[in-house]
This record gives structure tokens, C-alpha cells and sequence, in this order.
């Protein structure tokens, strides 16, 4: 079977990827957490965990019920680096709600059109409704790293986008949207070992870009891309919630507790809901490049 970009992965994996890293794919057995600085070694048990995820489920068909009535407008930011497990997560969290009201927005490269146009422009148009919540599966925070790590963009285009952004959300939540950033934050070893499984399924191989093979070699550029990205846009009115997800059921979970925390809705069960594991989810302090 051929594999995607005539086996950019594997080569990286074979040729080119520190030896730390190499290592620890290949040692790694089932179940293990391949990143040394992740606070538990193993996933999360399966029965646990499908069980908490039922729960959470059931609290955001009640949060949707509730919006709907009362017209509350939410937005889900979701970043990360590559493989870092945004679709699955966001896959998680939408799946039994009703997809008329709870879109997903992942919008490819701006047209001719759109890149002559303010740059928050295109996202503006699909912001929400009255009822409705908006999941952003990457956002305008590809100036802040991607287009940065790739000169996509120039320094000033950048840092005319730093001035703008932070007063761009405060005017979302000034005006009623509730705003969710998050960030989800994946070691070296992990990210590469997922490539090398989506490059090896034929059910995954669309998940994978040319972008996802460049970037492999430009791990330290994003690093710094996206701690400065955090830094400077970590605000009181739009903060960021850091996610490491190695693993990825303790992710998805802490994901949505954070949501669910973060929103009055009627019917809502604290209990139901769970306690966010703080080794999981928090601020800029769980932040690790």
C-alpha cells in the first residue's frame, strides 16, 4: 500500500527524528503515555472513561436545550499542534447534539478573495446565532503560529494581528458570546507515533498534509511560536484553557468539564459534570513546548 507524501513520516521517523524520540516509539507498549513529562503513564481506563463521557454528554444535551431557550451564543476555540486530537475531541462533544444548532467551522486556505480582506473577515460570518454553538476547528489563530512557522504571513502582518486579536474577542464577549479558547498541547513522541498510525491507516491517510510533514522538522519554531501566541493573548476577558493530550480520553473529558463549568444552563448536575483534573486542564502554567 502507498503511503500519503511518498512516506514523509516514516522518513522523518526513520531518518531525522531525535533519537529520544525514536526511542520511545519503539519501546512503547500498549496503553503507555509515550510523553516522560505527562502526570500519569497509562491512558485513562476505557470503562471509566466511556462512563464519565456518557455523563458529560447528557449535561451538553441540557446545555443546548437551555441555550436554545434562553438564546445564549457560544464559541469553542479549539488549537493545538498537529495530532493533537482537536476533530476527536470536537467529535466528543458534539456528537448528540443537534448538528442545526451546534456547527463546526474548519475553513481551508483563504481564497484570492478572502486574503485581501481584514483578517478576521471570513470568521466573523460564522459566528453564532441566538441558540447556537460554534466550534472552531483551527481559527484566526493561524496567524499566530502556522502562517507565522511558515511565513505565510509577514512579521508586521503578524504583529499587526497581536494588536488586533485581544480587542477583537473582548468585542465578541463585551457583546454576549461566550468564549472558549483551548488549547490542545501534545509531546513530540506522541504526535509523531499518531502521524505514523494515520500514515499506515488508509481510513486516516486524509487526515495528514503536506503542511503535517514540513512541520515535523520545525518543532522548536512552533514552540516559540506558540508560547509567544499564549502570552500575549492569555486575557481576562478571553483566557486560554491548556489541554495536554497524550491522552486522549483524559482530553476530551477535561475538555468538555471545562465547557460545561464555564456555562449556567438549566438541569445543570455539578455532580454529573465532574471535577477538572488540574494536571489535565488549566492555564498558561500547564503550557509545555
Amino acid at each position: 500500500m502507498s503511503k500519503p507524501f511518498d512516506g514523509g513520516i516514516s522518513r522523518y521517523f526513520n531518518d531525522d527524528a531525535p533519537k529520544d524520540v525514536r526511542d520511545a516509539i519503539k519501546a512503547a507498549k500498549k496503553g503507555q503515555i509515550l510523553n516522560p513529562d505527562f502526570p500519569y503513564k497509562k491512558r485513562w481506563d476505557r470503562d471509566e472513561y466511556e462512563d464519565a463521557l456518557e455523563d458529560l454528554q447528557i449535561q451538553l444535551v441540557k446545555l443546548q436545550t437551555a441555550a436554545r431557550e434562553d438564546g445564549q451564543r457560544i464559541v469553542v476555540v479549539f488549537e493545538g499542534r498537529d495530532a493533537a486530537g482537536k476533530g476527536g475531541t470536537i467529535a466528543r462533544l458534539r456528537k448528540n447534539l443537534n448538528p442545526r444548532h451546534a456547527r463546526v467551522v474548519a475553513l481551508s486556505k483563504p481564497s484570492e478573495a478572502e486574503s485581501t480582506q481584514w483578517y478576521f473577515q471570513r470568521y466573523i460570518q460564522h459566528l453564532p446565532s441566538a441558540g447556537e454553538m460554534v466550534m472552531f476547528d483551527r481559527s484566526w489563530y493561524n496567524r499566530g503560529v502556522v502562517e507565522h512557522v511558515f511565513e505565510f504571513c509577514t512579521p508586521a502582518q503578524r504583529e499587526a494581528w497581536f494588536e488586533q486579536v485581544t480587542a477583537f474577542e473582548k468585542l465578541l464577549v463585551d457583546d454576549g458570546i461566550q468564549l472558549f479558547k483551548i488549547w490542545l498541547n501534545v509531546g513530540r513522541a506522541t504526535q509523531l507515533k499518531r502521524f505514523l498510525d494515520r500514515e499506515d491507516d488508509p481510513l486516516k491517510q486524509w487526515k495528514l498534509s503536506w503542511i503535517d510533514v514540513a512541520g515535523l522538522s520545525k518543532w522548536d519554531a512552533y514552540t516559540t511560536a506558540i508560547d509567544e501566541t499564549i502570552t500575549r493573548t492569555h486575557t481576562d476577558a478571553a483566557p486560554w484553557t491548556i489541554v495536554r493530550s497524550d491522552d486522549k480520553r483524559r482530553a476530551r473529558v477535561n475538555t468538555i468539564r471545562t465547557l460545561l463549568s464555564g456555562l449556567d444552563y438549566a438541569g445543570k448536575d455539578e455532580k454529573a459534570i465532574g471535577k477538572i483534573d488540574d494536571k489535565i486542564a488549566g492555564g498558561p502554567d500547564l503550557w509545555h513546548g
